[in-house]
């Protein structure tokens, strides 16, 4: 089904029955994705007294319970209030869902405490004088084994916080990365990257969000798409988020 987008008084033509989905779902059929020194999520039967909620075990509906954490387990979609003294939910700050993006892949690149970063030079590389709304960072090695890693203690990629500044000073208004988090893993809480982009420290970009926990496949090539950023409501610093990418006609 091709659909035709006018945005931002241009038009664009997209196949509706061709999304490429980079999320990463729950899934306890297996070893599921994880960072932050949790447990594995837990999707569980209720049980009152006799009864489970599983037609398996006999119950007229499958009824569970799901425990887990959306900066741990699952592609997650998170605002301002991810790191503020303040409240802020966002389900009330995302008020729109489709966007120009520019799909873009990174190695990163070995500093000298051994560390692997994102530069404001790299991405001043890929972007050059491209605008757009939102990015999508693919980093290499990019595989499958993605959906199912294990983050905590491995001390991962991250971006320099001159690379943060770099997309906000260029209006990027939605950052998706395959990686558990845009700051170092123990950066002793001060969280560099995300303080950049939200600008914490002057006008707070309200209607930002940053999501992490993608997976791009291989297949999609660098370049414009229209992107779909699709949240769960919960009234929450983070949801669970289905971000699809169609590609333009």
């Amino acid at each position: 089904m091709i659909a035709e987008i006018k945005h931002n008084s241009k038009k664009y033509k997209i196949d509706l029955s061709k999304p490429i989905d980079i999320s990463i779902p729950i899934d306890i059929s297996k070893q599921n994705v994880n960072a932050w020194y949790l447990d594995a999520p837990k999707i569980e039967a209720v049980k009152s007294g006799d009864w489970v909620g599983s037609v398996a075990k006999g119950a007229d509906v499958n009824f569970n319970n799901i425990h887990f954490n959306p900066h741990a387990h699952i592609t997650h979609t998170e605002c301002v209030g991810h790191i503020t003294k303040e409240v802020y939910s966002i389900n009330q700050n995302l008020k729109q869902f489709f966007f120009l993006a520019e799909v873009v892949t990174i190695t990163p690149e070995e500093i000298e405490n051994g560390d692997f970063v994102i530069t404001k030079k790299q991405l001043q590389i890929v972007l050059a004088d491209i605008k757009r709304e939102a990015i999508v960072i693919r980093t290499i090695p990019n595989s499958d084994a993605k959906i199912d890693a294990q983050y905590s203690n491995t001390n991962p990629p991250y971006l320099l916080e001159e690379a943060a500044i770099y997309l906000r000073e260029i209006n990027i208004e939605h950052l998706l990365i395959d990686l558990p988090s845009v700051d170092k893993e123990k950066d002793e809480g001060k969280l560099l990257s995300h303080n950049a982009f939200w600008n914490t420290s002057g006008d707070i970009r309200f209607n930002a969000t940053i999501t992490e926990f993608i997976y791009v496949p291989n297949e999609l090539e660098d370049g414009v798409c229209f992107l779909n950023l699709m949240v769960a409501p919960f009234e929450n610093d983070a949801t669970p988020s289905k971000p699809i990418l169609y590609e333009i006609l």
